[in-house]
């Protein structure tokens, strides 16, 4: 699957549709050999004791790529965070991402996101260049954020 996020613009609203990768393992060799060193939106999320999934982490990079940043991010020797770090040793974590190179629509993407997820919490600003922004997502397993 091409992983990237796609825009349509009608109007002064934006429709994204974010082509996630296939959910991984966190493991660092395998980090190392399949991520790319670019751009991109990815989460982070750890295994329960009840086998769900739970968001950890959603962000986007620019500087440094995916790789760099996910490997750090899943390592707990590598991490100093200690709530953090517990997680890290206690679970199995996932990650999956998705490929831009443009940093404003990551910044819309991280936007609504951040809106559905935790609405009202200010954590992201959108780039102001849209009136209305839209999200759908594709990924192997059918697994949304959202």
């Amino acid at each position: 699957m091409n992983t990237k996020i796609i825009k349509r613009l009608k109007e002064r609203d934006a429709y994204f549709t974010v082509v996630w990768s296939g959910l991984k393992k966190a493991e660092k060799y395998e980090i190392k050999g399949s991520v790319p060193a670019e751009a991109g939106v990815f989460e982070l999320y750890y295994m329960d004791e009840k086998k769900r999934l739970n968001l950890m982490y959603i962000s986007r990079v620019w500087f440094g790529g995916l790789r760099s940043t996910i490997r750090k991010l899943t390592d707990p020797v590598l991490e100093f965070n200690p709530k953090w770090k517990d997680i890290l040793n206690r679970h199995d974590c996932y990650y999956r991402y998705t490929l831009s190179t443009n940093s404003s629509d990551m910044e819309d993407v991280l936007y609504y996101f951040s809106e559905v997820l935790f609405p009202g919490a200010g954590r992201c600003i959108d780039s102001g260049r849209y009136e209305s922004i839209y999200l759908i997502e594709e990924s192997p397993e059918n697994f949304d954020t959202v």
